[in-house]
């Protein structure tokens, strides 16, 4: 008899609802959004934030490791002059960053 009980009991509680099996795998997406996404889409807007902000007379650092001087700004170029009589037209989205001027000595 208390095995009746039993079965008829595991019966009556059934199966879990469907959205329950959901559950892991939209905390998967949460951690990846908080912990790879948000942070990445941060830093994007920053770095656009900065080279929309170049200006003539700026030390840049291009995407392809040339480091240059900003002589002419548009919307989508950036003219920089590498060297002594060496000017380089470049697209402004691969300007990599913006060296501070004066920087630091190699040695300290």
């Amino acid at each position: 008899m208390t095995f009746d009980l039993l079965a008829a009991a595991a019966g009556a509680a059934g199966a879990p609802p469907a959205w329950i099996s959901f559950l892991p795998i939209i905390g998967m997406i949460a951690i990846f959004w908080f912990l790879i996404i948000a942070p990445q889409m941060k830093k994007q807007k920053q770095h656009q934030a900065k080279i929309a902000a170049v200006k003539k007379g700026d030390q840049v650092v291009t995407a392809g490791g040339l480091v240059g001087k900003v002589i002419k700004v548009d919307d989508i170029y950036v003219e920089l002059e590498l060297g002594t009589n060496v000017r380089v037209k470049a697209i402004k989205a691969t300007i990599g960053d913006i060296i501070p001027p004066g920087g630091s000595p190699a040695n300290d």
